[in-house]
């Protein structure tokens, strides 16, 4: 799929779109999206879904223009990952599903200068 993608676009709208693509990539592949942007006062989820198996799993989504600065998913450091998993517990005792079976899956989109993109989706990365 082709989008046109002005190269001088903002993080906030990349990342923005960047997430809108994810979400109707793992939609299509039977996930149900239960939140977006979930925040807390420690952080973000970008994406919280049901997977097909019935396991929560929270996305989180990294957009780049190039790979000047590496790959999107370069930018998931040890304390980025950390962060997550306290994030993820902290919404699985918040909505009473404390137990539950649950992954952190990691997303990078890319995109080009032609508004082409690809989409390097990991399941249980942390």
């Amino acid at each position: 799929m082709i989008f046109t993608l002005p190269f001088t676009m903002k993080n906030q709208i990349l990342g923005a779109l960047g997430e809108d693509l994810v979400a109707r990539h793992i939609q299509a592949r039977g996930y149900t999206l239960i939140e977006r942007n979930w925040r807390i006062k420690s952080g973000e989820v970008d994406l919280i879904a049901i997977s097909p198996e019935n396991i929560t799993v929270f996305i989180e989504v990294k957009s780049r223009r190039s790979r000047t600065y590496g790959d999107p998913l370069d930018a998931i450091r040890a304390s980025k990952a950390a962060r997550l998993q306290r994030l993820a517990l902290a919404w699985l005792v918040l909505n009473h599903k404390w137990g539950d079976e649950y992954r952190i899956d990691c997303v990078g989109v890319l995109f080009d200068k032609a508004g082409n993109y690809e989409i390097d989706y990991r399941e249980g990365v942390l």
